[in-house]
């Protein structure tokens, strides 16, 4: 029996992947790494530091510390989202429908806190979630499961008894590892990925979110 939902942010509340791409291309290019926007497909659902350490270990440039270029990259994003506000189709209703099914309703997402609350306040849903919880300083990021495991945890309820919402599939992953029920709603250039084969429910998006979805998982 379902008792809660647990949303990811980026990619799937708000489109901020096209940020977050040209963030780190600026900074990365500004720093001397030859990086394109489709280089950044390799780490997509991986946490920000997580990116930066990999493209250090890949191109190490001198200068900046990781934790410095995080930060900046971070700032653009922040600005960028501000800026355009770009919720993605059919998140208010897929949020009403959990309050209409009764669902508890948490958010867990790799980004930095303070992203986060910028994030929600830009797209006023800031008084939507009972839980919001982030992965920046967890030992791991997604896919580890840690952050929905304690997002579970902060609404009182066995993850078992949870669906995590996910665009990406390091998400999905960590969803799935935390026994939570997992249904992706990627976006479409990557709709035809094999690995969406876990996925409990595949959607095209949140708008086919309602009763009978829950009722089926």
């Amino acid at each position: 029996m379902l008792q809660a939902a647990v949303f990811d942010m980026d990619g799937l509340l708000v489109d901020s992947e096209p940020f977050w791409q040209l963030a780190q291309v600026d900074v990365f290019s500004s720093l001397g790494v030859k990086i394109e926007q489709k280089d950044t497909l390799q780490t997509m659902g991986l946490r920000i530091d997580q990116v930066v350490e990999f493209w250090f270990g890949k191109q190490p440039w001198e200068g900046a510390d990781c934790a410095t270029v995080t930060n900046m990259i971070v700032a653009r994003v922040e600005e960028l989202i501000k800026e355009h506000k770009p919720m993605l189709p059919g998140v208010c209703e897929a949020i009403n429908a959990c309050e209409q099914y009764g669902l508890k309703i948490a958010l867990a997402s790799s980004s930095p806190m303070s992203l986060i609350q910028a994030t929600l306040e830009a797209l006023s849903l800031e008084d939507k979630f009972s839980a919001v919880l982030s992965a920046e300083a967890l030992r791991y990021g997604k896919p580890h499961p840690e952050v929905y495991i304690n997002a579970a945890d902060a609404l009182g309820v066995a993850p078992q008894a949870c669906v995590a919402f996910e665009d990406s599939v390091n998400g999905l992953l960590a969803a799935k590892a935390a026994q939570m029920k997992g249904v992706a709603v990627p976006e479409k250039a990557y709709a035809d990925d094999a690995r969406w084969a876990i996925a409990d429910k595949k959607l095209t998006s949140l708008h086919e979110v309602n009763q009978q979805l829950f009722a089926n998982l």
